[in-house]
């Protein structure tokens, strides 16, 4: 269920809209609760107009008494609807009366037990919801206390849904975006457009953001947008103050654009807060490697961080790693742009919460983002399907670390977004895994690596022997051991970075995190043997010999298949 409560300074004109037939969707108008059982009902009586007209006088009663003191509110309505879900089943009056009694009670109209209660009508003119309709004034002629009455109608109506059976409304925290209202969808419709002009701003802004490094190259990057106003704000030293921005030909009745300040696009794009993010960069020396394998090493470390830091760093790595699905669209192939845009404004939901986040802790991974922006695009998927490889496990370990706080619509997007991921990485990830697999070593060589993922991935062994993109792997393994690594040690350390547990293909996300520490300078002999002594002092580690050929030899992926 949902509630939706707004004030209003009449309540003639809101007992006339609640009893118009005219409306679409309203039919037989009735009361089927009020505040003491007796409040004339215009839906039943011979005389629609004198009991309308009656009811609008008892409800505005302790108004006209305080306003002959000077102490009535101007803005004296109190207005909640009430919908059901599209799935819940009909709710009789009775049932409806007593979802209304709870709300007000809840809300602080008119509290359970208090003869001082403000009054209240609840009118039924269709199946699915009802209207409240009460006047701010108590018995007493004190104002009501309603303060936060939306969380406490939520409240209720939480306990109300499980009660009765209905379907449960996933709730949030405060901290979404707002909605576009009714009035801007239909105006979207209107001009053709599937999205409002809130929400293809927001998309805007915060590829602006994510691509920027200081405050003065997001002003610049919105300027330069297609379609897009910008309004800057400055202190009286020249220093930026904030931003409006709207975009073209979406104006209001005066024909003059419709602006939008960051704060009324999304919570985290209000100037202040854009500044700590672009503060918070580390900055790309000249000499750094590639940007994508930077950033793809950034994001293999959030799920270990979720899972072990505390909230305010984790809640910074969600925040770039939305980061980084918003910049993907710019840089990826423009046959999975759209699934890749679909993803980044899901997961946009799962970047927030009540926890504050402290984005120093998120610098290396923004600093790989700006930097990967300002590069060439790669010319093959490889980079790519790496990069979304992790970032799959991410959006994984996201939804689970909001789950543990019970933050249910960050679940809920970090879920959806895994469905667009999944999507692009497997249309991403064909081609490249296809080229590594033609370079499957001799078959000597693959019976070796078998043995040595055997030793690094017992657990999930049998599931990378047996995926399709086995070969690739065996191929990155026998590059990496050409250009000097140990592939026993190798494979370790892939092991030892993150568990598997959370991957669907074990065998590709072994491959990528080989193909990616591969590139790296080998190590030297003194570093091995260091490497062998840290090893062998961990605790459950086994010192073991190199491992030797059994009298028996493995079958290889391939032949054991067929």
């Amino acid at each position: 269920m949902i509630a939706k409560i707004t004030g209003g300074q009449n309540t003639a004109d809101l007992i006339r809209y609640l009893y118009d037939t005219k409306k679409k969707g309203h039919s037989d108008p009735h009361l089927v609760a009020s505040w003491d059982g007796f409040a004339p009902n215009p839906g039943r009586a011979d005389d629609f107009d004198a009991t309308k007209s009656a009811l609008v006088a008892d409800l505005d009663l302790h108004v006209k008494q305080a306003e002959r003191l000077g102490r009535a509110p101007e803005k004296h309505v109190w207005h909640c609807s009430i919908r059901a879900a599209e799935t819940d089943r009909h709710l009789s009056d009775e049932e409806w009366g007593d979802i209304a009694r709870r709300v007000v009670a809840a809300t602080g109209i008119a509290p359970d037990g208090d003869p001082d209660g403000c009054r209240w009508v609840a009118v039924r003119h269709a199946s699915d919801h009802i209207h409240i309709a009460a006047t701010k004034v108590r018995a007493d002629l004190r104002a009501a206390r309603h303060w936060n009455d939306y969380l406490t109608a939520d409240r209720e109506l939480a306990a109300i849904e499980k009660e009765y059976g209905l379907f449960q409304i996933v709730r949030g925290d405060r901290t979404a975006a707002k909605r576009p209202t009714r009035a801007e969808q239909e105006k979207a419709k209107r001009a053709g457009q599937a999205r409002t002009a809130r929400e293809r701003l927001r998309t805007t802004v915060r590829t602006a953001v994510a691509a920027a490094t200081s405050t003065e190259e997001f002003v610049r990057l919105l300027e330069h947008a297609d379609g897009v106003l910008v309004d800057v704000k400055h202190f009286p030293s020249g220093d930026v103050r904030g931003y409006t921005v709207a975009l073209e030909g979406d104006v209001n009745g005066k024909q003059e654009p419709v602006w939008y300040s960051g704060s009324e696009l999304s919570p985290d794009l209000s100037l202040p807060k854009i500044r700590k993010r672009l503060d918070a960069t580390e900055p790309q020396g000249s000499r750094k490697p590639n940007p994508w394998r930077q950033a793809t090493a950034a994001a293999e470390r959030i799920p270990h961080r979720l899972e072990h830091g505390d909230d305010a760093a984790a809640q910074a790595h969600l925040a770039a790693f939305g980061e980084a699905l918003d910049v993907l669209p710019l840089l990826a192939p423009q046959t999975v742009g759209f699934q890749l845009r679909q993803a980044a404004e899901v997961f946009e939901r799962a970047t927030r919460s009540r926890i504050q986040a402290e984005h120093q802790h998120a610098r290396a991974l923004r600093g790989a983002l700006r930097a990967m922006v300002r590069e060439p695009a790669p010319k093959d998927g490889a980079l790519l399907a790496m990069f979304l490889d992790a970032a799959i496990l991410v959006v994984i370990a996201a939804a689970r670390w909001h789950q543990i706080r019970h933050h249910d619509q960050q679940v809920a997007a970090a879920h959806q977004t895994l469905v667009h991921l999944h999507a692009v990485y497997e249309q991403t990830a064909v081609a490249p895994l296809s080229v590594l697999a033609q370079r499957r070593p001799p078959r000597q060589v693959v019976e070796r690596h078998i043995l040595l993922i055997r030793q690094a991935v017992p657990d999930h062994a049998e599931q990378v022997l047996e995926d399709p993109a086995f070969d690739a792997l065996a191929a990155v393994l026998a590059d990496a051991e050409k250009a000097g690594h140990d592939p026993k040690q190798l494979l370790q350390q892939v092991a030892d970075q993150r568990a598997l547990d959370d991957a669907r293909r074990p065998a590709r996300v072994l491959t990528w995190r080989v193909e990616r520490l591969s590139t790296r300078a080998a190590p030297s002999d003194r570093a091995r043997a260091a490497q062998a002594q840290s090893a062998a002092r961990r605790p459950g580690t086994p010192v073991s010999s190199p491992p030797t050929a059994p009298a028996t030899q493995p079958q290889p992926p391939q032949a054991r298949r067929r």
